[in-house]
């Protein structure tokens, strides 16, 4: 994958949006799109078999969940349109600094990064980018589970 894409792709601080359950163009909702397109009408034989699988009675929840995989409406932390539940201060800091990472910043690494436990984790991704270079952290990521 080429440079550009992959900045589209993660956030500055290192995440992988791109496998966000909110992420719009994500392969995450688009699975989710797919397998409610696949069971279709589903409910009825859900409700059949819940009388021999308990774990059928909760087919509707099961749905209810899948549905909201697949409204999925984050742009990504680069997007004017981001979704993150969490105050970044990552997110504003490298358009400030002309920065595709925070690794790439001549501060790196500041009082401006993410703090506790999110601070260790910001650290060791821009880290692990800086020692392998970006497209490589990325293939690496992408081998792993987002969360």
């Amino acid at each position: 994958m080429k440079y550009g894409e992959i900045v589209r792709r993660l956030a500055p601080c290192g995440l992988d949006c791109s496998r966000c359950v909110d992420y719009e163009d994500g392969e995450i909702r688009r699975l989710a799109l797919r397998l409610l397109e696949l069971l279709g009408n589903y409910e009825r034989l859900a409700l059949m078999k819940a009388d021999f699988d308990s774990a059928f009675k909760h087919y509707s929840e099961f749905r209810t969940l899948l549905t909201r995989f697949s409204e999925a409406s984050c742009g990504g932390c680069r997007s004017d349109h981001a979704r993150s539940p969490v105050q970044c201060s990552v997110r504003a800091c490298y358009r400030e600094e002309g920065v595709d990472f925070c690794f790439q910043c001549k501060t790196y690494p500041c009082e401006k990064g993410l703090s506790g436990l999110s601070g260790e984790r910001w650290k060791k991704m821009n880290d692990r980018m800086q020692e392998l270079g970006v497209e490589a952290y990325y293939d690496e990521q992408a081998k792993k589970p987002r969360y």
